[in-house]
């Protein structure tokens, strides 16, 4: 049986065999149109300058399920400031990003990133409003529902059909919805106060959403995929050191990409590892792009153990023809 110790290290020295492909998956993320953005605490014990009860986060971006190719990137950062976020993506990002109303995002600007609001947080507020208050509730909620009621009919659509009905069919529930919004004069403080605010700071961003067919209503793709380092972290519960938390950013960012793209995690994971581990020192891209996870397949991973094992693996398909 192995230490611990012995098994984490052995993920951190694996992590840092495949880092060049996680920082391929990181420029073919910033490359793409749009993105969806989310982020959650971790605990990292031996962070330098830091105490062991700290909060760090773990950032997630993906691309919206209307896409191929797709991506779960995530990573690791002592803070939840959104300098963190501006470095990820404002040196060459120039595209659309579907967020929440974290003040953070702000730093991004709104001129060569574009963000975007999700209606499935300003839901959950106006849902929790309702069920402390239905009487005073019961419109924008109704209103909120029935965007996500359309919006599930329309899920398997083009974006180009999806924008379309949009401006037909939800646009006018829009007007609806901030017409009420602009005419709330409750407490400020009360549930529903704080969701008409939240609302309302959010317009701009969420308004947009009506424009692109191809971003999501709400931003619950990127949730789904950290609700992945969630459930993982009930379990692991901490990072011993900045290395084994950003150890866990690029294998999370393996594994939820393999399953993004509806590939065996498992056998992606002996693939690039098989593989990876032949490259030269510095490989160019085009060596890393074979090892892209839309680019597998499993017939890729025969092909890397016969040639590592020569002839004690024999090919399947020449016994056939041998046949």
């Amino acid at each position: 049986m192995f230490q611990r110790g012995t098994l984490a290290n052995w993920i951190i020295k694996t992590s840092q065999l495949i880092e060049p492909l996680y920082g391929l998956i990181h420029r073919e993320l910033i490359a793409r149109h749009h993105l969806q953005g989310d982020e959650t605490p971790i605990q990292v014990i031996n962070e330098p300058g830091r105490a062991a009860k700290s909060r760090s986060y773990m950032w997630v971006a993906t691309i919206p399920l209307k896409l191929t190719n797709r991506i779960v990137y995530y990573a690791y950062s002592q803070t939840r400031a959104g300098s963190f976020a501006q470095k990820q993506l404002c040196s060459t990002y120039q595209g659309v990003l579907q967020c929440d109303g974290y003040a953070g995002y702000n730093l991004l600007g709104d001129q060569a990133i574009k963000r975007v609001g999700c209606w499935a947080h300003v839901r959950r507020k106006f849902k929790d409003a309702f069920d402390a208050d239905k009487q005073y509730v019961e419109t924008p909620l109704r209103l909120i529902n029935s965007m996500f009621r359309l919006e599930k009919t329309w899920q398997h659509f083009s974006p180009r059909v999806r924008q379309r009905r949009r401006r037909s069919k939800i646009r006018p529930l829009l007007k609806q919805f901030w017409q009420w919004v602009d005419h709330y004069d409750g407490l400020a403080k009360s549930r529903l106060g704080k969701a008409v605010t939240y609302a309302a700071d959010q317009r701009m961003y969420l308004s947009r959403i009506v424009n692109d067919g191809t971003m999501d209503w709400s931003n619950n793709t990127a949730e789904r995929t950290m609700k992945s380092l969630v459930i993982g972290r009930k379990n692991w519960l901490f990072s011993t050191s900045p290395e084994g938390a950003r150890s866990t950013a690029i294998w999370m960012t393996i594994v939820e990409s393999a399953k993004a793209n509806h590939i065996d995690p498992t056998k992606y994971i002996e693939y690039i590892l098989l593989g990876v581990a032949q490259l030269p020192t510095f490989p160019k891209k085009e060596q890393l792009a074979a090892y892209l996870p839309w680019n597998f397949k499993e017939s890729d991973l025969e092909a890397v153990k016969r040639a590592q094992a020569g002839v004690l693996i024999p090919d399947k398909n020449e016994d056939k023809n041998a046949s």
